[in-house]
């Protein structure tokens, strides 16, 4: 007489079998054919029929590889207004236009 024990495992295997080959074939149906690899898509909605192992050779073999994101790029680094060649060039250009001895146009405060 099978054990109490027995049958739970038994019909785990058969709810995680079920499961994988649903899954499967949801992911058969949204994969683009252009990127599924070995068999033509088609043949893979038969092959995940077939019970554990042809989920299995999907997930292995056929399924279109992921693309993993690339490194993400450094944040560029902070400079301040005084080490900025941009902003430097520009309070130069300012002070080469000012004429001798005139006030300054933009008068600090303070």
């Amino acid at each position: 007489m099978a054990t109490y024990a027995g049958v739970v495992l038994k019909a785990l295997a058969v709810v995680v079998a079920v499961g994988l080959t649903v899954y499967c074939l949801f992911d058969v149906r949204s994969s683009a054919s252009h990127l599924v690899r070995q068999l033509p898509r088609a043949m893979w909605f038969v092959v995940v029929l077939v019970p554990v192992a042809g989920p299995l050779a999907w997930l292995m073999v056929g399924r279109p590889q992921r693309r993993r994101p690339g490194p993400t790029p450094k944040p560029g680094r902070v400079v301040g207004p005084d080490d900025d060649p941009d902003f430097l060039w520009e309070i130069e250009r300012r002070r080469r236009r000012r004429p001798p001895g005139g006030d300054d146009p933009h008068p600090r405060a303070g």
